[in-house]
């Protein structure tokens, strides 16, 4: 007897639409892989649209919430589509979100305390909007058993391939990927960030601090370096610089320092050791590992990825 998995998924006011139908195809054509894999289970899609198609919905195995094309419905989506959501998941439903469709999970308080991710540009409004949900920004898909969370745009194939692989097989999943000539090889959200510094804090002096290593990031650069600039003591520079930033001195300067590596390695033939140099590391295999810890890739990974 064949096993119906039954998907529903929401397609909100804006919601990228590329997303809507690619996932509904995607479903339809790993059914023929599975067919002609002769395994007895079978996915059935439905789309629906909050704002008429809630009311008597019948039991589901997984709800999907796609990416955000334009507008702000995802900031405040309506009552009626978060307690839709609540009760799937209390009725056994699969709850997933990809990109922007987590902050509509988010609103449902199903993730506090939870581990999820978005695309690594919303890392800073959601930590905001939602400090009970702890944000894994470099992974490109957290799969936390009920609740599934995918970070960028495209990620929506990452997503649809992570559920035929659960609800199907792993070797289902790969043969899907390889007719749609798509990576299902590991991968990070890390490895296609980059590191934009908020600047619209509104703290003048922690501001110049960081105008300044903008400027001269290949110059050396410490806490009292920066808190003389900032007409600051170290103790207080360090705290109101973490609190503005989300990240420690050290670990700013670090993140300028690789964003500039990146920026390098993709339009210079230079090599990594120059880079180094260029950017203020003597110590070549201390910045390699600096490097890798940021960005998951190692320089000549990295290069021989992207260009």
């Amino acid at each position: 007897m064949t096993k119906c998995i039954h998907i529903v998924i929401i397609d909100y006011p804006n919601a990228l639409q590329s997303a809507v139908q690619g996932f509904r195809e995607l479903f339809l054509l790993a059914n023929k892989v599975i067919q002609d894999n002769q395994l007895e289970i079978q996915f059935t899609v439905e789309l629906i649209q909050p704002d008429r198609d809630l009311d008597g919905m019948s039991r589901h195995d997984i709800v999907i919430l796609p990416p955000n094309f334009d507008g702000n419905y995802y900031l405040t989506p309506q009552p009626g589509l978060l307690q839709y959501l609540n009760d799937a998941h209390q009725k056994g439903a699969i709850l997933c979100s990809a990109c922007a469709g987590a902050y509509i999970l988010a609103k449902t308080g199903l993730l506090d305390n939870r581990v999820a991710t978005t695309h690594w540009q919303l890392a800073d409004e959601f930590n905001e909007l939602f400090p009970k949900v702890s944000l894994e920004i470099e992974s490109l898909l957290v799969n936390d058993g009920d609740i599934i969370s995918a970070g960028g745009l495209m990620s929506w194939i990452d997503l649809g391939l992570e559920l035929v692989a659960l609800f199907a097989k792993p070797h289902i999943m790969r043969t899907l990927g390889k007719f749609l000539i798509v990576d299902t090889g590991k991968r990070e959200q890390r490895y296609y960030g980059s590191f934009t510094p908020k600047f619209n804090h509104g703290n003048k002096q922690i501001l110049q601090a960081q105008h300044y290593i903008q400027a001269n990031y290949s110059e050396t650069l410490n806490v009292p370096v920066l808190a003389t600039l900032a007409c600051m003591s170290e103790r207080t520079f360090l705290r109101q610089f973490t609190n503005v930033t989300n990240l420690k001195p050290i670990q700013y300067i670090q993140k300028v320092r690789v964003q500039k590596a990146c920026e390098l390695l993709e339009t210079t033939p230079q090599s990594f050791e120059k880079i180094a140099q260029n950017i203020g590391y003597d110590d070549v295999n201390s910045f390699r590992k600096v490097f890798i810890k940021i960005i998951g890739l190692s320089p000549s990974a990295f290069k021989a990825r992207f260009v």
